[in-house]
């Protein structure tokens, strides 16, 4: 553009010059033009011209030298950078000949041997003389680890030590590493390379050194250096002859215009600088001013002369001159000076010629600046009304959504912001049309020392005034000066006074309503120190009040729910562990992120010094997972008392949820049990042995008394509810203090972690501690896999096993006879003697008379006693036959019936449980009643019927 304007300018000057021809037939040899009359009185005033230091025909002879200078330059850079590259690439040359004999000779099969040989050199010199003749390097020398020669190219070396320092080398090479430097020789600069000798362990046996002059491989560079030189001169004369055809050619773009028309030309160039609109100012490289438009001279109040002095002595800014005076490059940087905010653009003047320098622009911006600002504070609350929606509501707490609101506004809307919700809310109800007061639930400020009510008081202060109104009109309440709120101020002078004091100022306070229901208010503090809210502030703050408002209403009808549903899962799990020998039991049950699941345990105690382990999972949260998992433990508390195999039970409750699946389908609600499993596991303390059956359900850990850990194969079944398959029991035998770690799924699998990596931790666990209790057990697996909070409810069962001593059990085999009853009462007599109960020996007599009088008459043989003494003496009677007898109240005038009702009377438990082979009838009599004997209840029970045993 700045060459199409001089040319343009110069065609219009050379046509001002020549007059047309009938002008010039007028004009006389003696004839003087004579000027036109100005249309004013005063002449215009003059500008400055400006004066550059060179014409057109300089430009072109200087562009000429210097591109031969810089050819020049070029050409002897590329002759060093060619002789430089060929230095190194010589070096690197030798040190890959020379470190390939080496290694090549130390890699050698006899190398290693013939150095542990008496006399190495006599195999090992002619080797290597053979090696440097065949090969390009200067000699070939292998040493011992001590420096000795043992084979050298000039024999009188042999058996003397090498030159130079060495033990660098030597635990280079005990490292397994060659080494390569550079030695100065007779001979020139030789590359030496040095390759250790290993033996098959490892160890050093001796070192190869090879050397390759560096001079030899630089033959080959030399015979090309004439040719470069030669490829050299012609770029030179090219290069002059180019340079000569674009000088030729700028003389030619310029038209041959002289001094005066290139004067004329940067008149036109001056008047159109100082018409724009925009400050220029040009500077030289010391940061003196060279040329100041008047547009700069106006925007920076410069006076006349400014002309050659620096920047920083003409009055600018300290930012402004700092810039000017830096050299560096800016764009669009807003700086004030004189009261206005200038943009300011600074580039380099020096663009392929011309003086060194620099020249910037200067453009008012303040009223663009002042409506950018608007724009920004319109984009920023736009932004955080979106950062409001994201941060705001993250969890279902309604103490965290208060407080998350208070977070967000603070310290970009508000320096201090508070949240007060009615107690009701708190408790997830739903507020009432009555009044009542309102709890700080959520604070958050610039500083910590504000003066307001802390989080959990009762908001009965000042703040509670605006609130008030905001409630009873339904609308935000501004105050933009506190100063002037005589009404604030009236309520609570003191806490008013405190605020003041402090620097708070202003404050707008919103209801949080949401479906038409207020829930409490936000007030939202500014300090002195900002600018007080305006309406923008407030139609703001409606906006952010309104949207946390559903969120914390939806908090609050979550908490209620959770609450219900918490609530009822706590009531349907067991509270407590009960009370039993066989096992030595811990659990522990996290709930999920969603505070109610479906994963249930029990620990129930069998009769016969058993106890049964149950785990359960209902896929799902909620009321309905919490609901069918105290329909499914109930169920197992009764099929249990029915003592029935693991298998068995399991097919009852697949049953079960089969019938809950087709009762909820009927109904039409759809929510039907997908995904419910249950491991069932009963422990017999005589023998050790754990029978157990599961569906669908993760099997169990077994910890070994040795603390290793493995994972019984258990069968699994299908999940319940999918029936058509039955269940199958693995039976184990559990050595004494060994543990049985049962699960859900939820402990070892979650979105982020396989259940393959859970099982993983599970044994890492678990690993390595023998005795530890079932307590610690279930702290350790709980701190090394819940890490964090679960995503799913998780169920732990760690139960210990015990067994009961062999000198606590007796056991007697019965024949089907009557007279056999008599030496039994006197063999269990003498046992509870041994025992240290013959207090309870008459009760004991005669529970057993009764049940073994009943299974000879009744039952089938084989008939077999058994007594366990444990916290509580149980007796059983065994027999063949399938038949369980019934209590029941007989007449006055019937001769039976009155034998089971005497056991019933006199036993703290009993019942029937089945067997493949037959029945068990079994009593429990509690030992730890005062009474020794039989008491005066007993006695008149034996009176009312004398019932032969």
């Amino acid at each position: 553009m700045r060459g199409l304007f001089w040319r343009r300018s110069a065609r219009r000057e050379r046509h001002r010059r020549v007059p047309p021809a009938s002008a010039r037939s007028e004009e006389g040899p003696g004839d003087e033009e004579t000027p036109a009359a100005p249309d004013s009185e005063q002449p215009p005033p003059r500008r400055r011209r400006l004066r550059f230091p060179f014409g057109p025909r300089t430009v072109a002879g200087e562009v000429f030298v210097l591109q031969v200078t810089v050819i020049v330059l070029l050409m002897i850079a590329v002759v060093v950078a060619f002789v430089l590259h060929a230095r190194w690439d010589s070096n690197r040359q030798a040190k890959q000949e020379s470190l390939a004999v080496a290694e090549t000779f130390a890699q050698a099969p006899d190398v290693v041997a013939a150095l542990d040989r008496p006399n190495p050199t006599a195999v090992l010199q002619p080797r290597a003389e053979a090696v440097r003749k065949a090969t390009d390097v200067s000699y070939v020398v292998v040493w011992k680890p001590n420096g000795i020669r043992v084979a050298a190219p000039d024999p009188d070396l042999i058996g003397k030590h090498v030159i130079g320092p060495f033990k660098d080398i030597v635990e280079a090479a005990r490292e397994g590493r060659s080494s390569n430097r550079i030695f100065k020789a007779t001979t020139g600069e030789t590359m030496v390379s040095v390759a250790p000798v290993t033996r098959a362990d490892g160890s050093l046996a001796g070192l190869v050194s090879t050397g390759v002059p560096i001079s030899q491989v630089n033959e080959g560079v030399k015979n090309q250096l004439p040719v470069l030189l030669m490829s050299s001169a012609g770029a030179l004369v090219l290069a002059s002859g180019s340079s000569a055809l674009v000088s030729r050619r700028l003389r030619r773009q310029t038209h041959g215009l002289g001094p005066e028309e290139m004067t004329r030309m940067y008149e036109h160039h001056d008047a159109v600088l100082h018409a724009v609109r925009e400050g220029v100012l040009i500077l030289d490289d010391a940061g003196r001013l060279v040329l100041v438009n008047q547009e700069a001279r106006r925007l920076l109040e410069l006076p006349e002369k400014v002309e050659g002095r620096r920047v920083d002595e003409v009055g600018l800014g300290a930012g402004m001159a700092a810039l000017l005076a830096s050299g560096r490059t800016a764009s669009d940087e807003v700086h004030l000076a004189k009261g206005r905010l200038l943009s300011v653009n600074v580039r380099s003047t020096r663009g392929g010629e011309g003086p060194p320098g620099r020249v910037a622009t200067l453009r008012d911006s303040t009223e663009l600046h002042a409506l950018e600002g608007r724009a920004e504070g319109a984009r920023e609350r736009l932004r955080l009304l979106y950062e409001a929606g994201v941060r705001v509501g993250t969890t279902l707490d309604v103490v965290r959504t208060a407080e998350e609101l208070t977070e967000v506004a603070v310290p970009r809307f508000a320096e201090f912001a508070t949240v007060e919700l009615l107690d009701p809310v708190l408790r997830g109800e739903e507020p009432s049309a009555a009044r009542t007061d309102m709890r700080r639930t959520a604070m958050s400020g610039v500083r910590d020392d504000a003066p307001l009510l802390p989080v959990g008081e009762v908001v009965r202060t000042v703040e509670t005034v605006p609130g008030e109104a905001a409630e009873e009109s339904g609308q935000a309440v501004l105050l933009t000066d506190l100063r002037e709120a005589h009404d604030w101020l009236a309520h609570h002078p003191e806490h008013g006074r405190q605020a003041l004091e402090y620097g708070i100022r202003s404050l707008i306070s919103t209801p949080l309503r949401a479906r038409g229901v207020v829930l409490g208010t936000v007030d939202f503090w500014r300090t002195e120190d900002s600018e007080p809210y305006g309406e923008e502030d407030l139609a703001f703050a409606e906006e952010l009040t309104a949207r946390a408002a559903v969120s914390i209403d939806n908090a609050r009808r979550y908490t209620r729910e959770n609450a219900m549903a918490v609530t009822l899962q706590r009531s349907l799990l067991p509270r407590g562990l009960p009370q039993q020998d066989a096992l030595e039991v811990a659990s522990r049950y996290r709930p999920t992120r969603a505070g109610v699941g479906g994963d249930w345990f029990d620990v129930i105690p069998l009769p016969g010094a058993r106890v049964a382990l149950v785990v359960g999972d209902v896929v799902g949260h909620g009321l309905h997972a919490a609901a069918t998992m105290g329909r499914l433990r109930t169920a197992v508390l009764n099929f249990s008392s029915l003592d029935l195999a693991p298998e068995e039970l399991l097919a009852h409750l697949d049953e079960l949820v089969d019938r809950i699946d087709q009762d909820q389908t009927a109904e039409g609600n759809g929510a039907i049990v997908t995904g419910a499993t249950c491991l069932y596991a009963v422990y017999d303390s005589v023998s050790g042995r754990c029978t157990m059956a599961r569906a669908g359900h993760p099997g169990p850990a077994l910890v070994l008394p040795d603390g290793t850990v493995e994972y019984p194969d258990v069968p699994v079944g299908l999940p319940l509810g999918l029936g058509g398959a039955p269940f199958e029991t693995a039976e184990l035998r559990l050595p004494r203090d060994s543990q049985l770690v049962l699960f859900t799924d939820g402990l070892v699998e979650d979105r982020e972690r396989d259940i393959d990596d859970g099982l993983a931790l599970l044994h890492q666990a678990l690993t390595g501690h023998p005795g530890r209790s079932p307590e610690d057990t279930c702290r350790a697996v709980l701190d090394t896999l819940l890490t964090t909070e679960p995503s799913d409810d998780v169920a732990l069962l760690a139960a210990r096993a015990r067994l009961l001593d062999p000198d606590r059990v007796a056991q007697w085999d019965v024949p089907a006879d009557s007279g056999a009853v008599a030496p039994l009462r006197a063999q269990v007599s003498r046992k509870l003697s041994e025992w240290g109960l013959e207090g309870e020996s008459f009760t004991t007599e005669l529970i057993l008379s009764e049940l073994v009088t009943n299974a000879i008459r009744y039952g089938s043989e084989p008939i077999r006693v058994r007594l366990l003494y444990q916290s509580c003496l149980t007796c059983e009677v065994a027999d063949g036959s399938s038949t369980s007898p019934h209590l029941r109240r007989a007449a006055a005038t019937e001769e039976g019936g009155r034998g089971l009702f005497l056991v019933a009377q006199l036993a703290e438990r009993w019942g029937t449980r089945y067997t493949p082979h037959g029945k068990v009838m079994w009593t429990e009599q509690n030992l730890h009643s005062e009474a020794t004997g039989p008491t005066e209840d007993t006695d008149s029970l034996l009176d009312q019927w004398d019932e032969p045993l």
